[in-house]
Order: C-alpha cells, then structure tokens, then sequence
C-alpha cells in the first residue's frame, strides 16, 4: 500500500512539473514499463490463487491435470498482450 501511495505521489510531482509545458507527465518508455509492469504483477496475484487450487484438486483427481494447467496459464495471456501494446504503440 506504501508503494501505491509513493507513486501516486510522485506521478503528481510530474504531473504539476509538466503542468506548464507540452511534455507528458510520464516518458512513453516509463509508461510502457509500468504497463507491463502491472499487468506482471496482477498475473502473479492471479496465479496464486489458480495455482493453489490446481494442485489441490490435482491430488484428488489426476484428470484435472489439464484443466489446472490452462487454467494457471490463462493470467499469462494478460502480459503477453501488455508486451504487444507496448511493441504496436
């Protein structure tokens, strides 16, 4: 939560520097890092859930096995289409 709020602090600080100018609060590299940055992050508070639950019902039935696998991979969509944002922008 501290780190949430150090951000929204500083992009405050950029944002009234650049007030005056034409100039984007935030460089277009930065923000594609931050773009991929949190799509990282929120695919890997995903899959820990997913992934916990996977296991779990992988030990009782060996047949999940598939079922688990995609279903712990499907939040790693979410980054790979931040990486194309990032290359088509």
């Amino acid at each position: 939560m501290e780190f949430i709020l150090a951000f929204v602090d500083a992009a405050a600080l950029l944002a009234q520097q650049g007030a005056g100018s034409a100039s984007p609060a935030i460089p277009p590299t930065a923000a594609a890092a931050l773009a991929v940055g949190l799509a990282a992050f929120g695919a890997g508070y995903a899959e820990r859930g997913i992934g916990a639950a996977a296991v779990g019902a992988i030990a009782e039935d060996r047949d999940m096995f598939g079922t688990g696998l995609i279903m712990t991979v499907l939040p790693e969509t979410l980054v790979i289409l931040a990486l194309v944002v990032v290359f088509v922008v």
